[in-house]
């Protein structure tokens, strides 16, 4: 007989669970399996595709025979000057494309690289609640104990300085425009949490890859005087050009601060595949045409999502930025419940605000990464 074995896992899992949406997809893939029809509007993956001159580009960089080998930890400098110009185009933020830009494997991987380079056991760190889960998952991962700073309606889900404990806080995270709740931070609000976090010493990452969605006014924390002493800013190309696959994101900080992280994360991967970067490069050199034209669409999809959310009672703000809509419960309501009865009664997969934090137990979020028929084919569901 055939001894059984069973590896014990790595402490550093101790309260990191399978991401939400990992576990809710393959149930609705079952579902579907089972011949039922499910419209999903949970996710944030942009349904419409790059722009074809990036797609162009890919194809000619990948048909030649010299861009397929490995490639700078620091990523090609034609990506690195793209994304240089792009914030200052776009921010009238001066980056040193040299030493102040590190290209990434998407933001998602920034977020874990910072909290591995700079977290010790027991480092506290602040992280936004209502707010992205892997906040809180890479904090944990690292070592880390992710500290809930609460966000809520009344106070425009800005941070509320006089309830923050700051005994033993290394690292702040901050995400503005905010996911989930859409919430817009002026250039005046980013400047009252970098003074914050100098104040306090502590380490400040802003998490920005929304700011071109349905935002006539985007900023950047780097915009802020002297925030690059004590700041980092993760941006990406997922929501912003339509490139959520392709997996390119990059990190803004001072020259220490790329050099910081740049010795964790050079021990985790072989670059970037080269014509993907140079396609990239051309994305970000796409003009004001290119937003306008997303946000058109995104506004007639957000007039539909409304809509949806008037049939379901739920109320909301009208002055949301980002890819989703995000919609407080009638009183009384459980969004997991409201959640489940949507999937299992009506074929409709909406978010359950509470997997963002306790702050989000009273809200549902609603994708607009579908097309207007598809947000037309679910109100004439729900009616």
């Amino acid at each position: 007989m055939i001894k059984s074995f069973q590896p014990t896992l790595s402490q550093r899992l101790d309260g990191v669970g399978e991401y939400y949406f990992s576990k809710k997809l393959r149930e609705i893939d079952n579902m579907r399996k089972e011949g039922k029809t499910i419209i999903s509007l949970g996710i944030g993956s942009p349904d419409m595709p790059p722009h074809p001159s990036v797609m162009a580009r890919l194809a000619e960089e990948s048909s030649k025979p010299n861009t397929h080998g490995y490639q700078s930890y620091k990523g090609a400098e034609q990506l690195r000057v793209a994304f240089a110009e792009w914030y200052g185009r776009m921010f009238g933020v001066e980056l040193n494309a040299d030493s102040e830009i590190m290209p990434l494997i998407g933001s998602k991987e920034g977020i874990m690289h910072i909290a591995m380079t700079y977290l010790n056991a027991g480092d506290r760190v602040l992280v936004p609640n209502p707010g992205y889960p892997t906040y809180t998952s890479a904090v944990t991962l690292a070592g880390g104990v992710a500290t809930p700073y609460n966000l809520t309606a009344e106070s425009g889900w800005l941070p509320d300085f006089e309830n923050i404990d700051t005994q033993g806080v290394k690292l702040m995270i901050i995400n503005y425009p905010h996911m989930p709740t859409g919430a817009v931070a002026t250039l005046e609000d980013l400047a009252k949490i970098v003074a914050f976090c100098r104040e306090h010493s502590i380490l400040l990452l802003n998490d920005n890859p929304y700011g071109f969605i349905r935002n006539s006014h985007p900023v950047s924390l780097l915009q802020v005087e002297g925030a690059k002493d004590i700041a980092m800013e993760l941006n990406s190309l997922s929501k912003s050009h339509n490139m959520a696959g392709w997996r390119v994101g990059m990190l803004a900080a001072s020259e220490q601060r790329i050099t910081e992280v740049l010795r964790f994360k050079s021990n985790m991967d072989s670059g970037m595949f080269l014509p993907l970067q140079l396609a990239a490069a051309t994305a970000l050199g796409l003009g004001q045409q290119w937003y306008d034209s997303q946000n058109e669409e995104y506004y007639r999809r957000e007039e539909l999502g409304k809509a949806i959310f008037d049939v379901l009672g739920l109320e909301y703000a009208d002055n949301q930025a980002g890819l989703f809509l995000w919609g407080r419960l009638p009183k009384g309501q459980n969004c997991y419940d409201f959640c489940d009865h949507l999937l299992y009664e009506k074929g409709i997969f909406l978010t359950p605000g509470g997997i963002f934090g306790s702050e989000g137990e009273s809200y549902m979020r609603l994708s607009l990464c579908a097309p207007q028929q598809v947000l037309e084919n679910v109100l004439e569901i729900l009616r």
